[in-house]
């Protein structure tokens, strides 16, 4: 069993990056990635790879008190570094201390500054529907009524909130670490500390002023004291209400994903082995969800997860075509569905190496889709392997979780946006430390064959973006 990830794959996996992207810039030179671009992918890609086997073989031999310690200081010094890097970064790119081409993330700034000098949770909440125009719902209303809790008390400045943000994205690689290290193993808790600890993506939000990283802080805390609960031998008021408040707040981040928290605690308690939760536990875990779902049922988050699933169809179908006409873009891009993407949600999104309008954070983010891609071999390894092993109803929560969620993304609109699949990459890091130390030598030989269908698909990706917009 390892409990490193190899330099046979991290070697593999730098030369292929570097290989495509050439390869992708000369094809499509007219389009070609700026030098800058570059320069962000490839640091993402090798220091990811690079420390990712480092510190997995030198830390496998910390004791489990030094390992946490090392895990938290380092991934929060990763992030407040990027953080305030970042923070000049955009300003001098774009003369505002905000990403490429904002939208959601100086709204709600906007909007919180404006609660500020409210009082009264009515008038507030009145404002802030006034000001939403009803379009985020309750979705968008948790991340804003936060922010305005911050700007009172430290006033509405940019940076002290992403500095919060770093912190709760290295208290999330702790989280993961207890989490997987429960369900799997010490060996693949730690790989998969490390790896959301060096993951581009998750680092990348901190220094954005969105709610993502508020949002996969809560979606892991749900994850990992639900599955703490369900193993207790206890079951009180106290002890249940706080994993159902964390799924509640949910809700208020984002609609869909409350509701895939609360779907994969009915799975888990239905479906779970007797080895985990035995029949009188789901008898009485059973009954405290229950009355948590009937205050649910009927109100205005039902009403929000309803349209959200009504609209899923019609979203992807009217973006795909809105996609494939303008500037006389290719129709092939109609073509693209629920159907393609399904298959492929553990992969997506391709990196986008070449230059498209308007998609300077996708550029920016290049590498680090790319190690999503790399990844998703392992994390498809570990699910063959679990069901093969017949011990998925002992990881059902986390299975059930990240799966769940992820079919709604795919389909929905957001498909191929990596935004959207936030919340579920600390997960897919779980089992992708687990495909790893699964892995033996008879069966690298696939890693092979996985990398051949990434670098076509990356080609083909690019052209396909390109046609996309009528630029081939």
């Amino acid at each position: 069993m390892l409990n490193y990830l190899p330099k046979y794959f991290t070697t593999k996996a730098i030369t292929l990056y570097i290989g495509v992207l050439v390869l992708v810039n000369v094809v499509f030179f007219a389009h070609a990635l700026p030098i800058l671009w570059w320069i962000f992918g490839i640091v993402e890609v090798v220091c990811f790879f690079y420390f990712s086997n480092l510190f997995t073989r030198q830390w496998s031999d910390f004791s489990p008190k030094y390992f946490y310690k090392k895990l938290f200081s380092t991934a929060l010094i990763l992030r407040v570094t990027w953080v305030l890097f970042s923070y000049l970064f955009f300003k001098y790119m774009t003369g505002q201390s905000f990403d490429f081409n904002t939208g959601d993330a100086k709204n709600y700034h906007e909007i919180a500054q404006s609660l500020i000098p409210l009082n009264g949770f009515n008038e507030i909440w009145e404002h802030l529907m006034k000001a939403q125009k009803g379009a985020g719902g309750v979705s968008d209303t948790g991340y804003v009524l936060y922010l305005t809790g911050v700007y009172r008390i430290v006033g509405d400045g940019l940076l002290i909130p992403r500095l919060l943000k770093a912190l709760y994205s290295a208290i999330t690689c702790v989280l993961i670490y207890r989490l997987a290290k429960r369900n799997f193993g010490e060996e693949v808790g730690r790989m998969a500390a490390i790896f959301c600890m060096l993951l581009p993506n998750l680092i990348y939000y901190s220094g954005l002023h969105l709610k993502e990283a508020e949002m996969v802080f809560l979606g892991v805390w749900f994850v990992e004291r639900a599955d703490l609960l369900i193993r207790n031998n206890k079951y009180t008021f106290l002890t249940v209400l706080p994993t159902l408040l964390i799924a509640a707040s949910l809700f208020f981040f984002r609609t869909v994903l409350g509701a895939t928290a609360i779907f994969a605690l009915f799975s888990t308690i239905l479906f779970s082995s007797k080895r985990v939760v035995s029949l009188n536990k789901r008898v009485v875990i059973m009954i405290w969800i229950g009355i948590a779902g009937a205050y649910l049922v009927g109100g205005r988050i039902a009403g929000d997860v309803e349209t959200v699933w009504n609209a899923k169809t019609t979203n992807q179908d009217n973006t795909l075509k809105w996609r494939a006409k303008r500037q006389g873009g290719n129709a092939l891009a109609t073509k693209a569905s629920g159907a393609i993407f399904a298959p492929l949600i553990f992969v997506i999104p391709f990196p986008t190496m070449v230059n498209t309008p308007n998609q300077e954070e996708m550029q920016l983010l290049n590498g680090g889709n790319y190690i999503k891609n790399i990844m998703a071999f392992f994390v498809m390894f570990a699910l063959f392997r679990v069901i093969r092993e017949k011990k998925w109803r002992d990881y059902i929560l986390i299975g059930s979780f990240t799966i769940g969620y992820l079919v709604i993304i795919a389909l929905s609109a957001f498909a191929q946006s990596e935004r959207f699949h936030q919340p579920a990459l600390p997960f897919l890091m779980i089992f992708a430390a687990l495909g790893i130390s699964k892995v033996t030598n008879n069966e690298k030989k696939y890693f092979k064959l996985y990398m051949a269908f990434i670098f076509v698909a990356i080609v083909g990706w690019s052209w396909f973006k390109l046609a996309g917009r009528g630029l081939t």
